[in-house]
């Protein structure tokens, strides 16, 4: 797996500088999995990467399924935070099994996130009544408050609602990762339990969205209020 550099990345923000510690492959080694027959996300590739000079040892999936020998870019990279922990590895053949178990739990997550993110759609198209697309972008256009599972989302562009799997960082050595479906909009959030019935969830999180609407309605017009009343001041 090739890991390259994107030459219109601006490299000065933090992340940037992360990203561009992966491209030094001079005491790094990168070793790839691929997770294919996706409803939604079709094929993703994890990423583990390991560091022996920064003694990091870190978890990216990008979308597609990448063979050995294939170039990914930078920004082409989701750090999800359910590292490989093979410090208790005898010798060799023990870490190979552990390395197994542990890939083996991040791909039935992302396998199980993705299933419940296709089941969503339906629900969230019928009763938003619009449509809503699939994107995998790496950057999305909201803050979300936990780590995204997936470079995979619902998108309602008419209501800027975004769907998409949310995870606990942990690392694979303690099990799969608790998971959960996070609906966002520009300034709130809410996490579901991917066991959750989406229609509820999303029946929920409407009638939320309606009630900070009206909250913020009602916060700004008491604020109107109060500058009028000061501007009648001035006036005498």
């Amino acid at each position: 797996m090739m890991l390259e550099q994107d030459p219109n990345r601006d490299d000065g923000a933090a992340e940037g500088l992360l990203r561009r510690a992966l491209l030094d492959d001079t005491s790094a080694v990168a070793v790839s999995l691929r997770v294919g027959g996706l409803p939604l996300s079709d094929a993703v590739t994890v990423i583990f990467h390991g560091r022996r000079d920064l003694g990091t040892l870190q978890t990216y999936v990008t979308c597609g399924s990448r063979g050995a020998g294939a170039r990914v870019a930078a920004h082409e990279l989701l750090r999800v935070p359910c590292d490989l922990d093979l410090a208790d590895a005898g010798d060799r053949d023990e870490a190979e099994q552990l390395y197994l178990e542990q890939a083996t739990t991040l791909r039935d997550a992302l396998v199980g996130a993705d299933v419940v993110l296709d089941v969503w759609r339906e629900p969230l198209c019928e009763l938003i009544g619009s449509t809503v697309t699939i994107d995998h972008s790496i950057e999305l256009s909201v803050r979300l408050p936990a780590p995204r599972l997936l470079p995979t989302a619902l998108v309602a562009p008419d209501s800027q609602l975004v769907v998409t799997p949310v995870c606990s960082a942990r690392t694979l050595a303690e099990g799969r990762p608790p998971l959960g479906i996070a609906c966002a909009q520009q300034d709130f959030t809410r996490i579901y339990a991917l066991a959750d019935d989406p229609e509820r969830c999303v029946e929920d999180f409407l009638q939320f969205a309606a009630e900070h609407a009206r909250t913020l309605a009602e916060r700004l017009e008491h604020q109107e209020a109060s500058v009028e009343r000061f501007l009648e001041l001035s006036d005498q």
